[in-house]
């Protein structure tokens, strides 16, 4: 925990728009096409400062993803706590829905075609 807050008060104080230390999307930089992640720094920059439009605009998936990351966190914690077990976790149809997902997402965001440039960082 005091990881994560420490890499958030970084991600606050610097914008990754403006400094070089922080790790550029091997993807883009390759090819110039954009991956499933990229915009994610600058999304929680945003989502930080409470700009959550802002946020979304970056990286729509990524702000998909988080409550449901949250919500998974949270039944983990429970499960651990009742020591119940976690079937959803398991089925592989869940994982197969979240790559498929991920996947399509990172397909239609290098559509150079309206509405799908609105999904580009």
């Amino acid at each position: 925990m005091a990881v994560v807050l420490g890499l958030a008060t970084i991600l606050f104080f610097f914008d990754p728009r403006q400094f070089a230390f922080y790790p550029q999307c091997p993807l883009y930089t390759l090819t110039g096409l954009h991956c499933p992640g990229c915009g994610a720094l600058r999304g929680m920059y945003e989502l930080l400062h409470g700009h959550l439009l802002a946020a979304v605009r970056m990286n729509c998936l990524l702000f998909a993803g988080l409550p449901a990351f949250g919500g998974v966190c949270l039944y983990q914690r429970l499960r651990n706590k009742t020591g119940a077990a976690a079937a959803i976790l398991r089925s592989p149809t869940l994982g197969w829905c979240v790559v498929a997902g991920v996947v399509l997402f990172c397909i239609l965001r290098n559509v150079p075609v309206f509405p799908f440039t609105l999904l580009a960082p």
